[in-house]
């Protein structure tokens, strides 16, 4: 049985990210999930809105049954279909996300509870620009960093569904290894953002945060630049004892 909690809680977050005034995601556009347990998963059906989704919008999912497509080469289009359509714990369900690998992917890795996508409309102004990985690797400024962590993710544009999902798992495999913590916020070239964390707040701090970054990347860019901080100071706000204190007040 799902628990109520975490069903309500990621309705609350999807139909935030979809009000239409964020300018984050219009019609069936983004998506996002929840991690029930160690074996199940909830995520957006394919088609639905987030701005008005509701239970029947919500679909469980097992994750022994996608994972292993990670390490799948040779998978057909149908064999993708059939794939999504038999992780389903309930088989009456509506037909999950084309992009329920990725959330898959992304729930399995340690203290991530819940994952959200948008397209959001500043951050892509920014990944449909030759300027979309200096983005990603800088940071601008404070708050960006508390919210949004040292550095995100790039992913070059790639076809959408599996092919996506096996370049975002070996993206963040290497972000892993590297920080040993996963990343808050996934960029994908001409497409758009992902944002993980423990809560559904975490998700909702880091995509409003990089929202607005982009924001102002952008207006930045039009006046000669950006100016991005240096290393040593984002080392500094990312280990200030204050700015940990924030993040957890916070509840990032």
């Amino acid at each position: 049985m799902n628990d109520p909690k975490t069903l309500d809680s990621m309705l609350e977050l999807s139909r935030f990210l979809g009000e239409e005034q964020r300018h984050l995601a219009i019609l069936g556009e983004g998506n996002t999930s929840a991690k029930v347990d160690a074996d199940t998963f909830l995520v957006k059906a394919s088609g639905s809105c987030l701005e008005t989704l509701c239970g029947d919008d919500v679909v469980t999912c097992r994750f022994d049954a996608l994972l292993p497509m990670l390490d799948e080469a040779e998978l057909t289009d149908q064999d993708i279909e059939d794939r999504l359509l038999g992780c389903r714990v309930d088989e009456s369900a509506k037909k999950p996300s084309v992009e329920t690998l990725f959330h898959a992917y992304l729930l399995s890795l340690p203290d991530v509870q819940f994952v959200g996508h948008t397209h959001s409309i500043p951050v892509n102004q920014v990944l449909c620009s030759p300027l979309a990985e200096k983005f990603a690797t800088n940071r601008l400024f404070p708050d960006e960093i508390v919210c949004c962590g040292s550095r995100s993710v790039f992913v070059p544009y790639t076809d959408p569904g599996l092919q996506l999902s096996q370049v975002i798992r070996d993206k963040v495999s290497a972000f892993v290894e590297e920080f040993d913590v996963p990343p808050r916020v996934i960029l994908l070239e001409n497409h758009g953002l992902i944002t993980l964390g423990k809560t559904a707040g975490a998700v909702k701090a880091a995509m409003l945060m990089a929202h607005k970054a982009a924001e102002i990347f952008v207006g930045a860019a039009s006046l000669g630049g950006p100016v991005f901080m240096t290393d040593a100071d984002v080392h500094r706000i990312a280990n200030r004892i204050d700015e940990h204190y924030r993040q957890q007040a916070l509840k990032l």
